[in-house]
């Protein structure tokens, strides 16, 4: 596999092979594409144990708040969404990451999940944990997270239960 450089990522959105909406093209860096913040979470509710099983759903276990900006307690986990809807191809893939600025902050904007499939299109949620000892307050169209694309041997199409995801 082989990471696309801004020359390349640009030539296929221009070619709207890969499409970023909304696109800020400035958003576009060396190797990758900053995604934002919407103003979506998702919050765990308090309770007992959570049984992982195939037919789990994390919306059982979590409220929905929308708000333009969110505090996040030492500790705590949270689900938010990006704003931008992403649609690759079937020969493009990726993998998606915080931002050094705000990992040196304590925050994990990823903490598992971070592989990006080839032929979706939807919105990317977003596994935020803070690791720091104090508050942390983020907020809607915050630049937190880049995409990084890459090429595939062969193709293939993201089908599952996400497919279409475009809020939480």
């Amino acid at each position: 596999m082989c990471v696309l450089s801004k020359d390349k990522i640009m030539k296929l959105i221009n070619k709207g092979k890969i499409r970023v909406e909304p696109f800020v093209p400035s958003n576009v860096g060396p190797a990758s594409i900053d995604l934002r913040l919407g103003n979506e979470f998702r919050i765990f509710k308090k309770g007992g144990a959570i049984t992982a099983e195939e037919s789990i759903r994390a919306d059982n276990y979590t409220k929905l708040v929308k708000a333009e900006k969110i505090t996040i307690n030492p500790g705590e986990f949270i689900h938010g969404i990006t704003m931008e809807n992403i649609t690759l191809p079937e020969n493009i893939c990726g993998f998606l990451y915080g931002r050094s600025k705000y990992a040196r902050l304590g925050i994990v904007v990823h903490a598992t999940a971070s592989f990006i499939q080839p032929g979706i299109n939807n919105k990317q949620v977003l596994e935020i944990k803070n690791i720091s000892p104090r508050k942390i307050v983020l907020t809607h169209g915050l630049r937190i997270c880049q995409l990084i694309l890459m090429n595939m041997k062969g193709r293939g199409k993201y089908t599952g239960g996400f497919a279409k995801q475009d809020g939480l």
